[in-house]
């Protein structure tokens, strides 16, 4: 065997292990990242979740409005990656407490029943204002003593969190707007900033953000700020109401 014939198989031999070892090394790190994203949103592989929103006050047939149906779907698609498999529920349908299976809660909490009882029960620093008799206010934040209130398609605000609680400790995720395009900014973010926040609240962590959907009219939900972690203060009992600012 010549050199030359020596020096072509060598050079085939290492290509081939290179390659290999390539895969492998691939393999390894996408394993690593679904285990990651498997565990931030309690997601095993087989496990269950439920998917809960409100129906479409304008509609006289049970439907979901357009931007709530889109972030179903981003969500739809975290949870088929993660191998689990996902259920929609109404909002007004009765369902089990929470923490045996994941929930990704998505909506507006004046309309959403479960969705108001969440914020009842684990943010009770934070309060949604109903809007009086001809709908003005509807939908106020009032954190901390501040109040934000929405400029419909200019400025609109949305609360993002993960939190645990109940049997199970699988966590509950909340997307809870203004308007529909908000909940979709907030799901979106979700998806978008996970890893970012797996590493800063860990992997099983509980946050609560303030969002700041910006120019709806003419963004959609593509331009989203962080106005504050209000974690703290939304987790805490309310403090006595005072007179609330408008908001950023």
């Amino acid at each position: 065997m010549t050199d030359t014939v020596q020096d072509v198989i060598a050079s085939g031999a290492a290509l081939v292990v290179g390659l290999v070892l390539g895969w492998a090394v691939r393999s390894a790190v996408h394993r690593r990242g679904r285990a990651r994203r498997q565990r931030f949103f309690g997601l095993p592989d087989g496990s269950e979740c439920v998917l809960v929103t409100h129906r479409d006050s304008a509609s006289a047939h049970w439907s979901i409005p357009r931007h709530d149906a889109l972030a179903l779907l981003g969500l739809a698609s975290v949870v088929e990656g993660c191998g689990a498999h996902p259920e929609i529920a109404p909002h007004d349908t009765g369902l089990q407490g929470f923490g045996a299976r994941t929930e990704f809660c998505v909506g507006d909490p004046t309309a959403h029943r479960r969705l108001a009882a969440h914020l009842a029960s684990l943010l009770p620093g934070v309060r949604v204002h109903p809007g009086d008799e001809a709908g003005a206010d509807r939908g106020t934040f009032t954190i901390g003593g501040t109040a934000y209130r929405m400029e419909p398609g200019a400025v609109e605000y949305v609360l993002l969190a993960r939190l645990t609680g109940g049997e199970g400790g699988r966590p509950v995720f909340l997307a809870a707007g203004q308007r529909p395009v908000t909940h979709r900014a907030a799901v979106r973010h979700l998806v978008r900033n996970q890893a970012r926040l797996a590493r800063k609240y860990g992997p099983d962590g509980t946050f609560c953000l303030l969002l700041k959907v910006v120019n709806s009219q003419a963004y959609g939900p593509d331009v989203v700020e962080l106005v504050a972690d209000v974690s703290r203060t939304a987790t805490s009992t309310a403090p006595p109401s005072r007179r609330a600012g408008k908001g950023d």
